[in-house]
C-alpha cells in the first residue's frame, strides 16, 4: 500500500493537520462578512458543479441520497458528501453564502458570482457525451456572456460594470474530461487514434487559450487555472483499466503532466501578452504527490460509497461511516475532507510549488488596473 498513498488529491504534513480543525468542523479561516472580492465566477467539471446538471439528460448527476449527507441541504447535485473545493474557497473568501449554480442564479444574485461548472464537461465539446447532456467550456462561456449583460442592465452603465467584473476572481478548472470522458474512451472516441499524448495536449491547449481569451474579453482579469489531478489513481482507473504493478494508471498520470506543462507555459504566456491581467496556476497534482496518511487518510482506493457502473453512488445506500477517514467519496471525486485540504492549498500554499505564481488569496487582493474595454 505505500505506493499507493499517492491517492489523495491534496496533502499535508503532520505538523499543518491541527490547523485544520476548524475546517474539520465547518469553520471557514476568514472572517465572513465582506469577501475579498466583489464576486466569485466558477467554470469547471463536476469537482465544482453544484448542481447545474439536475436538469439535464445524463447519467452525471447526483441530487440524490446518499450525496450531500454532510451538506447542510442535503443533495444539491454536488459530487460530494459535503462541500465541493470551490465552497469552501468562497467560504475562505469571506462570502457569507455560496456561489449561485447558474441553472438557478436570479436576480441580484449574480452579483456575487455565478458558478457554470457541469458534470462531464471539457475542454472539448464532445467530451463526456457518453453520459448525455452537459456544459461544456464553450457553453459556459455562453452562459457567462449572459450573466454579463444581466449585470450591466443592474448597474446601467457598461464601464460599472466592467469595473466590479474587473475586480472579480474567476476559478478555470477543465480537462480532466477531455482525457477520463474522451481519450482513454476509444470505444466512444478517436482522439487516441489521431493524437500522440503530446499532440492531443497541444491540442487542448490552444482550444483552451482561445476559451481563456474569450474569457478575458468579458472582463476578467483575476484568473486562477486549476492543473489536472493524478487521474490515473481514481478507483474508477485502477478498477477499469489497472495499473501493471504500479500503484496507479501510470500513462493517464502522464497525460495530466504533459498538460499541466503546458498550461503552466500558458500561464506565463497570457501574463506577459496581457498586462491588464494576472493568472495564476493551481498545481493539484503537486499537491496530491505525497503521503496521504499524514493527513490522517486510511482508505486510499476505494470511495466511502458503493459505486455504480457509472463510478457514482448508488442511490439511498448507506456510505461509510468514517468520511473522514476516506480520499475518495465515489470512484471519482473527493470526500469533504479532501476538498477541506484541497481548497485551503489553493487559498494560501502550504508549499512553494502549491501555485504558481502566486496563491489564491494573494491574486485575490491583487489590484487590477484594466488598460482595455472589452466588454
Amino acid at each position: 500500500m505505500a505506493g499507493s498513498t499517492k491517492l489523495l488529491a491534496v496533502v499535508i504534513a503532520l505538523s499543518w493537520v491541527s490547523n485544520m480543525q476548524q475546517f474539520v468542523q465547518g469553520k471557514p479561516q476568514a472572517v465572513l462578512g465582506k469577501p475579498q472580492v466583489p464576486c466569485f465566477f466558477i467554470f469547471g467539471d463536476s469537482v465544482a458543479d453544484p448542481g447545474n446538471n439536475n436538469k439535464l439528460p445524463t447519467l452525471a448527476k447526483v441530487n440524490y441520497k446518499p450525496y450531500g449527507i454532510d451538506f447542510p441541504a442535503g443533495p444539491t447535485g454536488r459530487f460530494c458528501n459535503g462541500r465541493n473545493i470551490v465552497d469552501i474557497l468562497a467560504e475562505l473568501l469571506g462570502f457569507e453564502n455560496y456561489i449561485p449554480a447558474f441553472a438557478s442564479a436570479n436576480g441580484t444574485d449574480i452579483l456575487q458570482g455565478v458558478n457554470y461548472a457541469s458534470g462531464a464537461a471539457g475542454i472539448r465539446k464532445e467530451s463526456g457525451k457518453q453520459l448525455g447532456a452537459r456544459i461544456s467550456m464553450g457553453e459556459q462561456l455562453k452562459n457567462h456572456r449572459t450573466t454579463v449583460s444581466r449585470i450591466i442592465d443592474i448597474f446601467g452603465k457598461k464601464s460599472l460594470a466592467k469595473n466590479q467584473l474587473n475586480q472579480c476572481l474567476y476559478s478555470v478548472g477543465m480537462g480532466s474530461n477531455d482525457y477520463i470522458n474522451n481519450y482513454f474512451m476509444p470505444q466512444y472516441y478517436t482522439t487516441s487514434q489521431k493524437y500522440t499524448l503530446e499532440e492531443y495536449a497541444d491540442v487542448l491547449i490552444k482550444q483552451y487559450t482561445r476559451q481563456i481569451l474569450k474569457l478575458h474579453q468579458y472582463g476578467a482579469r483575476k484568473v486562477a487555472l486549476v492543473g489536472l489531478g493524478l487521474i490515473g489513481c481514481t478507483p474508477d482507473a485502477i478498477k477499469t483499466y489497472g495499473t501493471n504493478g504500479s500503484a496507479c494508471v501510470d500513462i493517464m498520470n502522464n497525460a495530466s503532466q504533459i498538460f499541466n506543462g503546458k498550461l503552466v507555459s500558458l500561464v506565463d504566456e497570457l501574463n506577459t501578452n496581457l498586462t491588464d491581467s494576472q493568472f495564476i496556476y493551481i498545481n493539484t497534482y503537486g499537491m496530491g504527490s505525497g503521503d496521504a496518511t499524514l493527513a490522517g487518510f486510511k482508505v486510499l482506493d476505494a470511495g466511502c460509497c458503493e459505486a455504480d457502473e457509472v463510478g457514482q453512488c448508488v442511490p439511498d445506500l448507506t456510505p461509510c461511516q468514517n468520511r473522514s477517514e476516506y480520499v475518495f467519496w465515489d470512484s471519482f471525486h473527493p470526500t469533504e475532507a479532501g476538498n477541506l485540504i484541497s481548497a485551503s492549498r489553493t487559498y494560501t500554499a502550504s508549499e512553494p510549488s502549491d501555485t504558481y505564481p502566486m496563491d489564491m488569496s494573494q491574486l485575490a487582493e491583487l489590484q487590477i488596473n484594466p488598460q482595455v474595454n472589452e466588454i
